[in-house]
């Protein structure tokens, strides 16, 4: 194999592929979607026990490396349980709806730049469409489907209503994360993944596009059910939420979906934001670090800080309330980055390409004034609410002195009620046939 110099793919170089190269291209992304997982359920336990002040996995395989395999084999053996009164066939099958698309979405995301594969000058990923992030939103919305599935079928009430939080969701946060989308396409000018990475050779998009970076790293992580947004598998109130009632493989897909997810969101993320392939400066100003193989390890590097992040948010934050989360949606995220769109539409067509770093540095700093608002607005629906003043107490009158003129006066009836005196009611008179003998009341 030979390497090219740096050369960033477009719409033209793909569909030319001989078949065995397309089928190695698709075994190497899948083998990609499944170790990752595997290393990062090992690494969220080392992490979070490490910041947590305890050993971790340390037990199968030296310093515990074999312990994802090793659950993934258990989970293999165990008895797989159907419960009566389910939907059979969609319980079977939900599964594999969470699961097929998260792996599916990875097709349209680039490793790298074009190479030589065997005298094959072929880009470093699989295929690429017009509207190629378009698919991506479309095959990640089909996921939930799987989870929707999962909890009616199972006939059970708890996780029925996993399967609803987890909808409400993923539409709440899908709307947010597509209009950060849109503010990528209005600067880059095209909506296909590879178009996009080029479109960063110079300015990457989280410094000029900083609010729909900042949005889209709230809305991934409501997106994959994670903490603090794992509202769908509240164990607190839901008993493990959607998959409750799932054992053995069908229980181990679903996680193998969640994870898949995470790293499909963090690839698109490092792809929209973060310069996709490209080496970070100042490695950038060599031009060995953008060409070959070596884009492929910093794609990998960009993926793995993001989900560091995700196991970071886990350990360190505690679940939203369902209220305070919706509300966060609905009433922050979708509004500011409706705002946020039309102010990069405003900048794109009054200042032109010509303009040289005159647009970039307008829009970095109107991306500051709208974070500086995000920031604000979550810390006003964040924040506790003043608890209300308590009711002052009624100041107590000065005590009654009689003496007070040098002879005894008693108190005036209207100056202190608790002076008064109380008032006795006689006895009222016993009926005759009550009334006491004579001899009674001697005696």
């Amino acid at each position: 194999m030979t390497t090219l110099a740096t050369d960033f793919p477009d719409l033209a170089d793909f569909g030319h592929d001989p078949i065995w190269l397309i089928v190695v291209k698709a075994v190497a992304v899948f083998a990609f979607l499944v170790v990752n997982p595997l290393v990062a359920i090992l690494l969220e336990r080392k992490i979070m026990a490490r910041m947590q002040t305890r050993i971790g996995p340390n037990r199968v395989g030296p310093r515990g490396i074999l312990q994802s395999l090793a659950d993934g084999v258990k989970l293999a053996l165990k008895e797989g349980i159907i419960p009566s009164g389910v939907d059979r066939v969609i319980y079977l099958l939900a599964p594999i709806i969470a699961v097929v698309p998260a792996v599916m979405a990875f097709a349209v995301i680039p490793f790298g730049p074009m190479v030589s594969v065997f005298g094959h000058e072929t880009p470093l990923q699989l295929t690429d469409l017009p509207v190629g992030v378009l698919y991506v939103l479309a095959v990640t919305s089909v996921g939930v489907y799987g989870i929707v599935l999962a909890g009616w079928s199972s006939g059970s009430t708890y996780p029925l209503l996993g399967g609803l939080r987890s909808t409400a969701q993923v539409i709440s946060y899908e709307i947010a994360m597509g209009l950060t989308f849109a503010a990528v396409f209005l600067d880059a000018g095209t909506m296909s993944t590879s178009g996009i990475v080029a479109a960063q050779e110079h300015h990457w998009y989280f410094l000029l596009l900083l609010p729909s970076f900042v949005i889209y790293a709230i809305s991934m992580v409501g997106e994959t059910n994670r903490a603090p947004f794992d509202l769908p598998e509240a164990e607190g109130e839901l008993v493990g939420g959607f998959h409750t009632e799932y054992s053995s493989l069908k229980f181990a897909m679903f996680m193998l979906a969640e994870y898949i997810n995470m790293v499909t969101v963090s690839a698109l993320a490092t792809t929209m934001f973060l310069g996709g392939w490209q080496a970070p400066w100042p490695l950038s100003a060599f031009d060995w670090a953008n060409s070959g193989w070596w884009p492929v390890l910093w794609f990998t590097i960009k993926v793995w800080a993001f989900l560091f992040v995700f196991i970071w948010l886990r350990t360190s934050l505690p679940r939203l309330r369902y209220d305070q989360f919706m509300n966060l949606g609905w009433k922050v995220l979708i509004p500011i980055s409706l705002t946020w769109v039309m102010v990069v539409a405003i900048i794109r067509a009054s200042i032109g390409d010509d303009a040289g770093l005159i647009r970039p540095l307008v829009s970095a700093g109107a991306g500051l004034a709208v974070t500086a608002l995000i920031a604000y607005a979550i810390w006003r629906m964040m924040r506790v609410p003043d608890l209300p003043e308590a009711p002052a107490e009624p100041e107590s009158p000065a005590e009654f002195d009689p003496m007070a003129g040098g002879f005894p006066v008693p108190p005036m009836p209207s100056t202190d009620s608790r002076s008064q005196p109380v008032r006795i009611d006689p006895e009222p008179p016993l009926p005759a046939d009550q009334t006491p003998s004579r001899e009674t009341t001697d005696a």
